[in-house]
């Protein structure tokens, strides 16, 4: 039997014959923001806070270019992404397995399920040990409740209430913003090393490079992006794959760039001020041995007092709230649409339940990690790793499948987005070489 033939019948197929319709009959900033700031959003998790911390407190204002350099690369990989979804009425799982080989589409989803489950379980730890700070008790009780609660949510709340959820979650990060206004900030320095790159030719500054393009370019969120707008095909009526109803697409395509373009712009910003907060109080002190984010929160109060150690606390529980959900719920479209399960967080779990089963089991178990002998911080190098090695292979294989017709129709990428989209994956490659000569220096 075909790819063609195992998948399941177009959820579209219904509305084939319906007029040309525009994206949202309220144009309201709420109603067109989702997918994109969802992910954004999520890609500032209690491990990617970690990072940005360790990088401040290590090398100062010196890496902040990075974020600014970026910030097009990871905005245009994003919308391709979202296009493909939007286009094929398809995630990047499902069309990997309508067009090319299982021998393929296997090892990428099983790796990235592996880097996402690790994943978790360092952000799980995190969220536990910042609550800890907050108001104390054990950590690994909070381990516990942090994942139940993000498994519980996935599983039982409605698709509409868990992206409001999603959406609301978002404004945690708002409290990384709120660190500036506390600490002393040497602007002069922080523009002159945002807008001109500086490069050190050392192990450890190299090394923070890649990790930092790692952290912000990352599978899960090409995976979540491509799938959330396939999800909102089955849940808007007036929506349908592109391919098949081309008069939709200029609208869907002002939404998903609005969308993604403000959704990886705030977290970028969020990374920066992270990443200034680190900079101008630990870096300033001398303090560079940052492990995690919660290391980072306690780092503060010394230096910035015991409100920016809460804030910045409150903000990785948020961020977890956040990311958690995103990681499992990535990890289960990847496995169910090389399976051929029913995916979807707007089915019912009772129709969808190998996808749903999925969701919790990776939650779990990332969350029972914290439990084992296994270091979550350790562990998170090597999802790392992970992310690194499936990267660049799934993002030459993204932007092979939206450059070609056959997949995309008259939706075909092209111009300065597809130069960008093949830029990225050149930045990605680059990093996956340097994070293999890290091992050699």
């Amino acid at each position: 039997m075909s790819a063609n033939q195992a998948s399941a019948p177009d959820p579209s197929s219904e509305r084939n014959e319906r007029s040309p319709v525009v994206e949202s009959s309220k144009p309201r900033l709420l109603s067109i923001l989702g997918p994109g700031l969802i992910t954004g959003a999520s890609d500032d998790d209690p491990s990617g806070i970690a990072t940005y911390s360790q990088v401040g407190a290590q090398f100062g204002y010196a890496p902040t270019w990075t974020l600014l350099f970026s910030y097009p690369l990871m905005a245009a990989i994003q919308i391709i992404s979202g296009r493909l979804g939007r286009t094929t009425g398809r995630g990047v799982a499902g069309n990997l397995r309508k067009y090319y080989s299982s021998w393929l589409v296997y090892p990428c989803v099983g790796l990235l399920l592996i880097a996402n489950i690790i994943n978790i379980a360092a952000d799980v730890g995190a969220m536990g040990d910042a609550a800890k700070l907050i108001i104390g008790g054990p950590a690994l009780l909070y381990v516990m409740l942090f994942g139940a609660l993000c498994a519980i949510l996935q599983v039982f709340l409605k698709y509409k209430q868990y992206v409001r959820f999603l959406k609301w979650l978002s404004l945690a990060l708002l409290s990384y913003v709120a660190t500036l206004f506390i600490v002393q900030i040497d602007w002069r320095a922080l523009g002159y090393n945002f807008f001109i790159p500086h490069i050190t030719f050392s192990a450890d500054y190299l090394t923070a490079i890649v990790a930092i393009f790692g952290t912000t370019i990352s599978p899960y969120l090409f995976f979540w992006q491509a799938s959330q707008e396939v999800e909102d095909l089955k849940e808007k009526p007036r929506r349908d794959p592109l391919k098949d109803h081309p008069e939709q697409a200029k609208e869907a395509r002002q939404r998903i760039n609005l969308d993604t373009l403000a959704g990886m712009g705030v977290s970028n910003f969020i990374a920066l001020s992270i990443m200034v907060t680190s900079a101008a109080t630990l870096h300033a002190h001398n303090i560079t041995d940052i492990a995690s984010s919660a290391d980072a929160a306690k780092a503060l109060e010394p230096v910035a007092g015991h409100f920016a150690e809460v804030l910045f606390a409150l903000g990785i529980v948020g961020t977890g709230l956040l990311a958690v959900p995103v990681l499992a719920g990535s990890a289960a479209y990847g496995l169910g649409e090389a399976l051929r399960w029913p995916t979807g967080l707007a089915r019912k779990p009772k129709d969808a339940k190998a996808f749903y089963v999925t969701i919790a089991i990776a939650t779990l178990f990332g969350a029972a990690i914290n439990f084992t002998a296994i270091n979550p911080i350790d562990a998170l190098f090597w999802s790392a790793v992970i992310n690194g090695v499936i990267a660049v292979p799934i993002m030459i294989i993204m932007m092979l499948m939206s450059t070609n017709r056959e997949i995309m129709g008259d939706e075909t990428v092209a111009g300065p987005l597809k130069v960008l989209g093949w830029l990225s994956m050149a930045a990605m490659g680059l990093c996956a070489l340097g994070m293999g000569a890290s091992f050699f220096l």
